[in-house]
């Protein structure tokens, strides 16, 4: 029997799964990829003392910045967040926690998540700063620091094209870490550009399975944009 997941509005789509205090981790590289409505829905709702996870923290006036700006974030597991000035002066305040991650260590802490690995052990970070407070191991002549897996209450992810069971696509770059994070929280909400039949899809060609999604919304609009925009002057005219 076919389970219809379709929620009418990113709103809906989150109903009765916000609250404050609860880990959220939001898909996106940058600007590319993030589930912009859903983190517009986060921030309607008023939740506060959110802990995110994700690769980065947006920029001052879109995805996750809009967060941090009305201070719902109490902290980010990140790797990279240099974009956001807003981060900045919380985090140098002492208003914001931060745990640092390698990119390759944090995305696969996410995927350990999402398999059930509890942790892992990395030669990445070891001897660093990363690496305190950590235990680490010797292997074959070389050091290793672990590092734990990680799991959300709730996964906010956006997909190129959805069906109404939520089999999920993503288009070139803006796959990054939605898909692992849509195996490694307890309920996957997935806002999508576009939703096609139930059996559109080439089974061969589904990036997420549906039975890693619980919900999703079709995006009235798709607003993308560039994070930093890089010309080349033209050349003068002989």
């Amino acid at each position: 029997m076919a389970v219809n997941k379709i929620y009418p509005t990113a709103k809906a789509a989150l109903a009765g799964l916000l609250r404050d205090d609860i880990t959220i981790m939001a898909g996106g590289f940058g600007l590319c990829g993030i589930p912009e409505a859903l983190i517009e829905a986060v921030r309607e709702s008023g939740v506060k003392g959110l802990t995110i996870i994700s690769n980065n923290a947006g920029i001052d006036d879109a995805g996750l910045g809009i967060l941090l700006k009305t201070r719902q974030v109490k902290k980010m597991i990140s790797s990279y967040v240099g974009e956001n000035a807003t981060f900045a002066q919380q985090y140098l305040a002492g208003e914001l926690e931060i745990e640092f991650n390698p990119q390759g260590t944090l995305a696969e802490r996410i995927r350990a998540g999402g398999a059930g690995i509890p942790a892992f052990y990395t030669r990445t970070g070891y001897g660093t700063q990363i690496a305190e407070g950590k235990e680490t191991r010797e292997f074959d002549g070389h050091h290793y620091v672990m590092e734990r897996g990680l799991v959300a209450d709730l996964a906010l992810i956006h997909a190129w094209k959805g069906d109404p069971e939520g089999n999920l696509v993503y288009r070139m770059t803006a796959r990054n870490f939605n898909p692992m994070m849509a195996s490694a929280a307890k309920v996957t909400v997935a806002e999508v550009e576009e939703l096609v039949p139930q059996g559109a899809f080439n089974a061969d060609h589904v990036i997420t399975p549906g039975i890693f999604v619980n919900r999703i919304v079709k995006l009235d609009k798709i607003i993308k944009r560039i994070e930093q925009r890089t010309t080349r002057k033209r050349a003068a005219a002989e």
